[in-house]
């Protein structure tokens, strides 16, 4: 598969994204344990998650056990694959979310998400979003303060505007190494923190860059052009869209979220996907005004 780079790590083109295995829906562990398989099958080194992605109170970090057990029973190596997590985010269990960037929280969410993952260190660990009630640069700091003691390797924000990039460059800098925000042909406003962290050099990992878990089943019957190129080209239009979205800059990694062998292997593809510059031009003339 392509790769491309996070920091000083070199990964697979397309990721996988944990979330749809372990909330609302989310199918029996093993089959969530054989899609994680299919995945490193299919050449991906990249997994995002969070401690945030579990369904009922008391699973906190139920995604990132998942993960830690499917890597560890694989059978080959896995040290090569880069685990991302993410803290600041929580679901009480009620259904809801909430946000919590206090950096002595932060610092301890870490330490909890370190203990599930295993290992030394935290691959990349990623502030969710942005608390209001705290000021950006507290939060920022205690990534700081992470990569200091050692207890992450790579930091990064999610849900950030350019304005807290920015900030958070100016307090990281060369150790902020991604840009975690919502992208898919649905939801195009966050492209001008895609370009800016591409002018920074930081990866860009667009979550739900299908358009999210409901809204993936319609991409075809929402966005034409996608389902045109596809049929030319013989291939789902969902690896079309990855494609495109690979196309945009050398920094984007999207993280497709799965909960089926299936899904993720059809994902995979995309990154052998070559869109013609007529393809890339259909695409970007359909989405002018969306």
């Amino acid at each position: 598969m392509e790769s491309r780079t996070i920091g000083n790590r070199t990964v697979s083109a397309i990721g996988l994204g944990g979330m749809p295995m372990s909330i609302e829906g989310r199918p029996e562990r093993e089959r969530s344990i054989d899609t994680i398989h299919a995945a490193l099958d299919a050449g991906v080194t990249f997994i995002d998650t969070a401690d945030a992605y579990h369904r009922d109170a008391g699973e906190v970090g139920h995604n990132e056990s998942l993960i830690a057990e499917a890597l560890a029973s694989y059978g080959s190596d896995t040290s090569h694959v880069l685990v991302a997590t993410k803290g600041g985010h929580l679901r009480p269990g009620d259904g809801s979310w909430t946000r919590d960037g206090r950096p002595e929280y932060l610092k301890q969410a870490a330490k909890a998400s370190l203990a599930r993952l295993g290992g030394d260190a935290i691959g990349l660990y990623q502030f969710h979003r942005p608390d209001p009630d705290v000021p950006y640069a507290d939060s920022i700091g205690a990534l700081k303060d992470l990569l200091d003691e050692g207890v992450i390797e790579l930091a990064g924000i999610s849900n950030a505007s350019v304005d807290q990039i920015d900030e958070a460059h100016g307090i990281l800098g060369g150790s902020l190494v991604s840009v975690q925000n919502q992208f898919s042909p649905r939801f195009l406003s966050s492209r001008p923190e895609l370009e800016h962290a591409a002018s920074l050099g930081l990866a860009f990992l667009p979550w739900s860059p299908l358009g999210g878990i409901s809204n993936a089943a319609e991409l075809a019957s929402s966005h034409a052009a996608f389902a045109e190129v596809a049929d030319a080209h013989g291939v789902s239009p969902y690896q079309v869209t990855l494609a495109w979205e690979l196309s945009i800059a050398s920094t984007v990694i999207p993280i497709p979220g799965a909960s089926r062998p299936a899904s993720i292997t059809d994902s995979a593809k995309a990154a052998d996907l070559q869109l013609t510059p007529d393809d890339i031009a259909t695409i970007e003339a359909s989405l002018v005004g969306s």
